[in-house]
């Protein structure tokens, strides 16, 4: 009898998805070679997002296409399938997807068997229920987020350049952002200042005129950076005159007028919403053990506490924290967590399958790095504490040593440097959400524009 290969099924191709199926790849080389061993991943895109440069994308001083790594390319001896996955039943080793040519064939989900899984599906954006809050608010987790939201910020200059109602001026350069972790200071830092910079294009809008508001529940902003770093942020935000309301939430923004739990009403066409995350909701059509928050229980060697072959890691994952002072301490749901488990993950899976021992994952705290704009920046690295321009370059090395592939690595110090060189790019392209407007309207039909 010929023996069926063992079969390692990848959900999801965020950090944790890709650099464990990477981690996989070299460890079972020879396996993968001799067809002993399968690795499968089922990711709804066919490219990993590199986060920490979507502020950067955003604000034009990165392309788009170099925030992403192609899984295909990284990944040539994996099999990658573009679907969501939307039940897991562990018990019998199955799981069942959906692919981007379901509906067309009318057969509904597919179902695979595996003999390990690793499940990574990662978060998604919490929400509250702010009235108003999903019909205008846009988060800031993708990169078509980021690049829309770039498009929107110089849309509502151009709006209210050629306006002459003053309530519509004022509500397009009125921004809220609403979290005051990473992702809300960062966008809310490089829009700022790219359309600081755009400002000085048009003959009617000038950088004063643009109201930048920061909203965060809690009485700091970027805690990882440290209590001081975090308070320096706050003076340099508010020395660019960017509104920062701590202790405050948003209570609605129907109507397009964002409230807030202090009584401020702000007219807007800009609501941001940054305020956390939470796991992806594939954890609740599983079988396997999950703690309170909805992220799985998992051991320090990144397997799934209970449950034999199952194996999680990153934001979807409880991950206890060995390096920690007291005890029951969880690893943070942080990129660069994910990275450093994804290792130890890897190398784990391969161990179980030769039957070696495993090893518990432990990290040393490096530090946090922040952008605020160009040039501008906060950093606690090795216990230095940074600011200014050598925490935004101290940034900039950092990711830029982080970022996968070689390839990846060329494309972004080139754009940097070219960006060096040459003015900063203040151009729109709004119309790449509509592609089909202007055909659309040739034939005799209504623009998307107008008909929203």
């Amino acid at each position: 009898m010929v023996k069926e290969p063992v079969r390692i099924l990848v959900v999801g191709g965020g950090y944790v998805g890709m650099y464990t199926a990477l981690r996989l790849q070299r460890k079972l080389k020879p396996e993968l070679k001799r067809g002993e061993a399968e690795i499968v991943v089922v990711t709804p895109d066919p490219y990993m997002t590199y986060q920490p440069f979507l502020p950067e994308a955003a604000a034009g001083s990165i392309s788009p296409r170099h925030v992403v790594v192609p899984l295909r390319r990284v990944l040539d001896r994996c099999r990658i399938v573009i679907g969501e996955v939307t039940s897991i039943e562990h018990a019998k080793r199955t799981a069942s997807f959906t692919t981007l040519a379901t509906a067309d064939e009318g057969s509904g989900a597919v179902d695979i068997t595996y003999d390990e899984l690793v499940l990574a599906p990662g978060s998604v954006s919490r929400t509250l229920p702010v009235p108003g809050l999903a019909e205008h608010g846009v988060g800031f987790k993708t990169v078509e987020e980021a690049i829309g939201l770039r498009n929107h910020v110089i849309e509502q200059m151009d709006i209210a350049s050629s306006t002459r109602d003053p309530a519509i001026r004022d509500a397009a350069l009125t921004f809220v952002f609403v979290g005051g972790g990473y992702a809300g200071v960062e966008a809310l830092g490089e829009l700022e200042d790219m359309a600081r910079y755009a400002s000085r294009y048009y003959h009617n809008v000038k950088a004063e005129d643009m109201k930048w508001i920061l909203v965060e529940a809690s009485g700091r902003i970027l805690p990882e950076v440290g209590e001081e770093m975090g308070k320096y942020t706050v003076r340099e935000l508010r020395r660019r005159n960017i509104d920062v309301r701590l202790e405050t939430r948003l209570d609605s923004c129907e109507d397009r007028v964002a409230v807030l739990s202090d009584g401020a009403r702000f007219p807007t066409r800009t609501v941001v919403w940054t305020a956390g995350v939470k796991p992806h909701p594939v954890l609740a059509a599983t079988d396997l053990p999950l703690n309170e928050r909805g992220r799985l229980n998992c051991t320090a060697q990144l397997s799934v506490d209970g449950a034999t072959h199952a194996w999680g890691a990153g934001d979807a994952a409880s991950v206890p924290d060995v390096t920690a002072d007291e005890p029951g301490k969880e690893c943070a749901p942080n990129a660069q967590h994910a990275v450093r488990q994804a290792r130890t993950l890897g190398d784990n899976i391969a161990a179980s399958l030769r039957e070696q021992p495993l090893k518990e994952y432990t990290h040393k705290y490096v530090g946090s790095v922040a952008s605020l704009g160009l040039h501008k920046g906060v950093a606690h690295v090795y216990g230095r504490k940074l600011k200014g321009y050598p925490a935004w370059f101290m940034h900039r090395v950092y990711h830029l040593s982080r970022v996968p592939t070689v390839n990846r690595k060329s494309r972004v110090l080139a754009e940097w440097t070219l960006s060096g060189l040459f003015k900063r790019e203040i151009v729109s392209l709004g119309s790449l959400e509509h592609p089909r407007a202007e055909f659309e309207l040739a034939a005799g039909g209504r623009s998307p524009k107008e008909s929203s």
